[in-house]
């Protein structure tokens, strides 16, 4: 099934009064930035990155980390993530400085993000942004209900619809149309939409494209083999591979979660890994120039 993946994949306001490095020991560091529009850095060196990492990993599965601190948590975690996907060598050097209880998740969010990086063949990186609408998705507890519940009915684990929402539209935060008309949080053609037994509702719906996926996931095989009906959805063996990897990430560890869902939409583009926040509304492609004179936080730091 066409979707947006390749766009977001690969790279998938206000003033800031925040002054400390972002790679400090304390989680205070990362917090503030919950309340501005800040672009996360990344520290310079591999011990620095991984001690800010396994203090962000910790932090938000902490029951005593405030709910308001979890969005800069999230978006710290990813654009460590999304920059260790595209140095290797910085990878492994970070890994290897980790304590042993990260290491595992540190596997699955590398392996998913070389796996997305895979799709783009071409190395292309786009000089404008394609006519996105970024919005707010809905709570996490919603979510979560959605997933649950379309398991219950088709079989397919919820982790695995959580990592296509993901993949997709980072949790229905992308609310756009691919070059193929795949549409909504799940990112569903309307002519699969359209076929018996698949599309109930509205495609735009969270609730109801959920469940539209995981019916799909069964008829393209998915409780056989959930990596057919994956090829299914979308026909490349690299995104099964990265639907997977967080898939198993949010079945060993389902707190996780609490850091996937405050990921952001980030494309990368002629200027860099530039942040999409929410609020951006491109009625019609626009040149990446622009974007950043509408959001001059969203332009990627030097390092990135």
């Amino acid at each position: 099934m066409p979707v947006l993946v390749l766009l977001i994949g690969l790279a998938l306001g206000g003033s800031a009064s925040f002054t400390a490095p972002a790679w400090s020991n304390s989680v205070q560091a990362v917090a503030p930035m919950a309340a501005a529009r800040v672009y996360p850095k990344v520290p310079p060196r591999p011990e620095q990155i991984a001690s800010l990492l396994a203090t962000i990993e910790t932090e938000l599965r902490a029951s005593t980390t405030p709910a308001t601190a979890l969005p800069a948590l999230g978006h710290q975690q990813q654009v460590i993530y999304r920059r260790l996907g595209r140095q290797p060598q910085l990878a492994q050097a970070v890994r290897a400085l980790l304590p042993h209880r990260w290491q595992g998740v540190f596997d699955h969010h590398i392996g998913a993000r070389r796996a997305l990086q895979a799709m783009n063949r071409s190395g292309i990186k786009p000089t404008t942004l394609p006519a996105w609408r970024i919005v707010d998705p809905e709570p996490a507890d919603a979510l979560l209900a959605h997933y649950r519940k379309a398991e219950a009915a088709t079989g397919i684990a919820w982790q695995v619809l959580a990592a296509v929402n993901l993949v997709e539209t980072v949790m229905g935060r992308l609310d756009g149309v691919s070059i193929a008309n795949a549409q909504g949080p799940m990112q569903i053609l309307p002519s699969t939409w359209a076929e018996r037994g698949i599309g109930q509702g509205n495609i735009r719906n969270p609730h109801d494209a959920i469940q539209a996926a995981a019916r799909y996931l069964v008829r393209r095989g998915g409780l056989r083999d959930i990596r057919q009906g994956l090829w299914g959805y979308n026909n490349s063996d690299h995104y099964g591979r990265a639907v997977l990897h967080y898939a198993a990430l949010l079945r060993s560890d389902p707190l996780a979660f609490r850091g996937l869902y405050h990921w952001q939409v980030h494309l990368m583009t002629s200027a860099g890994d530039l942040w999409l926040p929410s609020g951006t509304h491109n009625q019609s492609r626009l040149p990446v120039q622009q974007h950043i004179q509408r959001f001059p936080y969203a332009a990627p730091p030097d390092s990135l």
